[in-house]
C-alpha cells in the first residue's frame, strides 16, 4: 500500500549521459498541472528548431522531447533544479510511458533516445 501510493505522487524520470545515472522524482502534480508551461515550450518549437546541424520546420512529439532533453543536460549542469523538474514533467507528460532518456553528449540531439517500458523509442 505504502509503495503504491508513493508511485501515484512522484514519478521517476531516469536520465543517463555516458555513464552518469540521474533519477528524477518528479511530482505527478507538475506533470498533470504543468500544460501552461509546456504549451509555451511547445508554440516556441512550432515556429522551427535548429536541431545540432539540422533545421527542423515543424518538431514531431519525439523531436520536440529530443529538444527538451537536450535543454535538460544543460538545466543538470548549471544546476538549476526547478528547470530540471518543468522539463522532465514535460518529457513524462508528451511521452505517456516513458521510464528513461539517453541523451547524447556530443551535440546530436536526433540521437538523444527515450526508453518506454522495456526499450527505446
Amino acid at each position: 500500500m505504502g509503495l503504491d501510493r508513493a508511485r501515484r505522487f512522484e514519478l521517476i524520470l531516469n536520465i543517463y549521459i555516458e555513464d552518469q545515472h540521474y533519477p528524477l522524482d518528479v511530482a505527478e502534480a507538475l506533470v498533470n498541472e504543468g500544460e501552461d508551461f509546456f504549451a509555451k515550450i511547445d508554440a516556441d518549437m512550432a515556429k522551427g528548431w535548429q536541431m545540432s546541424r539540422e533545421w527542423v520546420d515543424s518538431p514531431n512529439v519525439t523531436q520536440r522531447c529530443q529538444i527538451v532533453a537536450d535543454k535538460l543536460m544543460a538545466a543538470l549542469q548549471v544546476d538549476n533544479p526547478q528547470l530540471v523538474s518543468m522539463l522532465a514533467a514535460y518529457i513524462l507528460a508528451r511521452l505517456p510511458g516513458v521510464k528513461g532518456v539517453r541523451i547524447d553528449i556530443n551535440g546530436e540531439m536526433q540521437e538523444i533516445e527515450f526508453v518506454m517500458g522495456g526499450g527505446a523509442a
